[in-house]
């Protein structure tokens, strides 16, 4: 959910009330036995000289031969904003501050001839008037496709009062026009713009951007629209921090209702975990005992939904904009415990690059990838201390995080050091 400085009140303190729900069983996307995300782009990749598709495209080589099956792309439409969370010509790949659309077509085509599939920043909850405050929109076409009116805004949006659509059925955005999604000339034509992303441009799937702005049966829709390879949403909501080890360490009401989103949009998409984001980024702070819930799993969306899971440590919006950001003396602990667990995990650009973390992360991924490792494998968590976390994945690797250097016999004699970095180590089976 980009949505520049209302975002942090979504996530910063006071957090709501600490609520345990039951479990869900759900429906899990079905991905491949081997599916890692890589997030293409970071808030300001929107400024680079020369175009962000001309510069991204040199780094293809390096992604292939990490692993890499899909690589998240930003927005790709004009937009009031230079990074592209303000949408307004939708069909217009042209004037995005990103580069042009033969450029992102090169792109697309460059990961494609290297086995990568493309997924696109689909912002659909709201939309940028042609005109300052008012209701008419363009969409980018000598035709009237997506050419809007005051019909397709909500009736209900307060900061722009010009719609006469249906009352929102989400989260108010306050900072452009919130799009009616019941109204069905709406659903028809961005399910029409969607699909020409995938046949036109070459895109296999989306990432959607604020998903609480909208009903998750609206999501369900656009799913059902649009088949994509791999759909991913942004459900980003209050995470309750428990304090006392003592107490119930599973923040079951944060992911039960990730959970819940994911169920309602009809089970087969897949949403950010941030659920374990918010827990691991407090835990690796020599609080590990927070990586185990009370019935033995992980505390994240993947302790109960893990084919649903996309696990992460950083994006746009946390790292580059520091709202919520991981320690960052503590990233490498947090690619050792999603690059080892269930869940699709997803790796962010500057990490990878701008950090210096290629090679380290390479290592991992190239253990997770040569032990069959996916998104449902299962987790047996051996250690849960202040200092030590200890798990053994499909019985096939060990993985360790926390400052405690000794792991006496925790970890079985039938298993050798493959990588190891500081106070992480992975193991496996001889």
């Amino acid at each position: 959910m980009s949505s520049f400085l209302n975002k942090a009140t979504l996530i910063m303190p006071p957090f709501a009330t600490f609520l345990c729900l039951f479990l869900l069983i759900l429906p899990t996307f079905a991905a491949a036995t081997h599916t890692l995300l890589f997030q293409g782009f970071n808030w300001t990749s929107c400024n680079k000289q020369g175009g962000w598709y001309n510069s991204l495209i040199n780094s293809v080589s390096d992604l292939a031969t990490a692993g890499i099956t899909h690589v998240w792309l930003p927005p790709p439409s004009q937009s009031a904003a230079r990074e592209g969370y303000l949408p307004g010509r939708l069909y217009d790949l042209d004037a995005s501050a990103y580069g042009n659309k033969d450029e992102l077509k090169a792109l697309i085509k460059a990961f494609n001839d290297k086995g990568i599939k493309c997924i696109a920043d689909i912002v659909i909850n709201h939309r940028s008037s042609e005109k300052q405050d008012s209701c008419i929109f363009e969409g980018g076409t000598a035709d009237d496709r997506l050419d809007w009116g005051p019909f397709s805004v909500c009736s209900d949006d307060k900061e722009y009062p010009c719609g006469t659509g249906n009352p929102d059925t989400g989260t108010p955005f306050n900072l452009s026009l919130d799009i009616d999604h019941l109204n069905p000339t709406v659903q028809r034509e961005l399910s029409d713009w969607m699909n020409w992303l995938k046949s036109e441009i070459g895109f296999v799937g989306w990432r959607f951007d604020y998903a609480r702005g909208y009903s998750p049966s609206i999501t369900k829709v656009y799913m059902q629209n649009t088949s994509p390879d791999l759909a991913v949403g942004e459900y980003w909501d209050d995470l309750a921090y428990l304090k006392d080890r003592t107490l119930d360490k599973n923040q079951d009401k944060h992911r039960n209702d990730i959970a819940m989103w994911v169920q309602a949009s009809g089970g087969h998409v897949t949403a950010f975990d941030f659920t374990t984001k918010g827990i691991l980024q407090a835990a690796v702070k020599n609080e590990l005992w927070r990586m185990k819930d009370s019935n033995g799993n992980p505390p994240g969306l993947i302790g109960i939904s893990p084919g649903n899971a996309v696990t992460f440590i950083d994006n746009h919006d946390t790292w580059s904009q520091q709202i919520w950001p991981f320690p960052d003396d503590k990233v490498m602990l947090g690619y050792a415990y999603i690059l080892t667990h269930p869940g699709i995990p997803s790796i962010f650009y500057d990490h990878f690059f701008d950090w210096g973390l290629k090679e380290e992360i390479s290592k991992i991924t190239a253990i997770r990838i040569r032990n069959g490792i996916s998104a449902t494998s299962s987790v047996q968590i051996v250690a849960s201390d202040a200092d030590l976390y200890v798990a053994n994945i499909d019985d096939k690797i060990f993985v360790k995080i926390g400052s405690k250097f000794a792991v006496g016999d925790l970890i079985l004699p039938n298993y050798k050091v493959s990588t190891s970095g500081k106070d992480y180590a992975v193991w496996e089976k001889n």
